[in-house]
């Protein structure tokens, strides 16, 4: 059903489609069976990182030189890679397992040869984890005014702090870490990459959460921590770019994983609405019923061609920040519809645990917040119109 309601793209190729074939054969072996355990457990095996770096997820789009795969890839087979793992129906999976695309990507673009060489084989193999700390329990969004310290101390910096609701912070190795090593603002920030390891590091499990159940999620302190000046990223107090660099990326794999997850509940509920009889006939057959099929449609292909077109515009090196945060808003929205109109069908059949229907209405709030909230999303892409209009 996915697939028949899915529109045809001018943009995918041979590559592509067998690409989406490799993943849906991975997704329906090794993870879909074994999902609602995982949830429950509130995380994923460590074998699973090992099995996605057998098929190549995890090297995806990264250097060949570093162990990665991106010799005849692009930006849809990232697309496709979060579309086919959102077919689960736990958004906690795809949070997980790829943080690494969010954490590795300010090392790999500004890090030294020798930290990239040191680190990024081991993460792609699925044998190191790497997470993204940027949140501070005193603001999330608001980058500039983040209050992590990092003093520079002869040939280290002294790290004191925290950071929160950090993907994969229980499990990860390493954190690509934002601090202040300046004034006050945007140009006061440097990253750090700094070892879970290290004397001074702690973090505690934020295992009570709405969705995403099987993801691991922390807050981290930093104690005094020495981090060598060899392990910054970038040059000292121009951390933020290194930082918004990331984000396109990012917004793009959650808006495809926000339309996949609208499209998985519109094919739950068509196949609910099907069987179940209601006044003598299926409810699909109830034109009240038929017309939220009709929107639910409406608002998933319009996101469908607005994603199809972000991406074109990241391949051709045209595409625009005020674009990425009206997309993920789009997608946001139309997966919020789509998971209530869903649920409102199965009626009290949608209310209990085990169908993806309800686990992916109780992650719309954390697709609507996570990678740049839409209040905003929305006031980055005002900010930038009045600068071009």
């Amino acid at each position: 059903m996915r697939d028949q309601i899915r529109l045809a793209s001018p943009h995918l190729n041979e590559s592509h489609h067998h690409w989406r074939a490799e993943l849906r054969k991975f997704v329906t072996q090794h993870i879909t069976p074994f999902v609602e355990q995982w949830e429950e457990a509130g995380e994923i095996p460590l074998t699973l990182w090992q099995q996605a770096a057998d098929i190549g997820l995890l090297q995806l789009g990264f250097p060949e030189v570093y162990g990665g795969v991106s010799e005849g890839t692009d930006i849809y087979h990232m697309i496709i890679a979060a579309e086919e793992l959102a077919a689960c129906g736990a958004g906690g999976v795809y949070a997980t397992l790829m943080v690494h695309g969010i954490g590795l990507p300010p090392l790999l673009h500004y890090g030294s040869e020798q930290l990239k060489q040191s680190l990024i084989p081991s993460v792609l193999k699925g044998e190191k984890h790497i997470s993204l700390a940027i949140t501070e329990p005193s603001g999330g969004s608001d980058v500039a005014r983040l209050q992590t310290t990092a003093k520079r101390d002869g040939e280290i910096y002294r790290v004191n702090g925290s950071k929160t609701f950090i993907t994969g912070g229980m499990r990860a190795n390493w954190f690509t870490t934002a601090v202040r090593t300046g004034d006050e603002g945007f140009g006061g920030i440097s990253l750090l990459l700094i070892d879970a390891n290290l004397a001074g590091v702690s973090r505690t499990s934020l295992d009570k959460k709405q969705g995403w159940w099987c993801s691991d999620t922390a807050t981290l302190y930093f104690d005094n921590v020495e981090v060598p000046l060899s392990h910054r990223i970038g040059e000292e107090n121009q951390g933020f770019l290194p930082i918004v660099h990331n984000f396109n990326h990012e917004r793009l794999g959650l808006t495809a994983s926000a339309l996949e997850f609208a499209r998985i509940c519109f094919e739950d509920a068509w196949a609910w609405a099907k069987e179940r009889k209601t006044f003598g006939k299926p409810l699909i057959k109830h034109q009240v019923i038929g017309h939220k099929f009709a929107e639910m449609l409406r608002q998933i292909n319009a996101t469908q061609g607005y994603l199809d077109n972000a991406a074109w515009a990241v391949k051709q090196g045209i595409s625009k920040p005020a674009d990425m945060a009206l997309l993920k808003v789009q997608a946001t929205q139309t997966l919020e519809f789509c998971a209530r109109e869903a649920l409102q069908i199965l009626g009290g059949a949608g209310f209990i645990r085990g169908n993806r229907i309800e686990r992916i209405y109780r992650e719309v709030r954390v697709n609507a917040i996570g990678g740049g909230s839409e209040e905003i999303m929305r006031d980055l892409a005002w900010r930038q119109l009045m600068g071009q209009l």
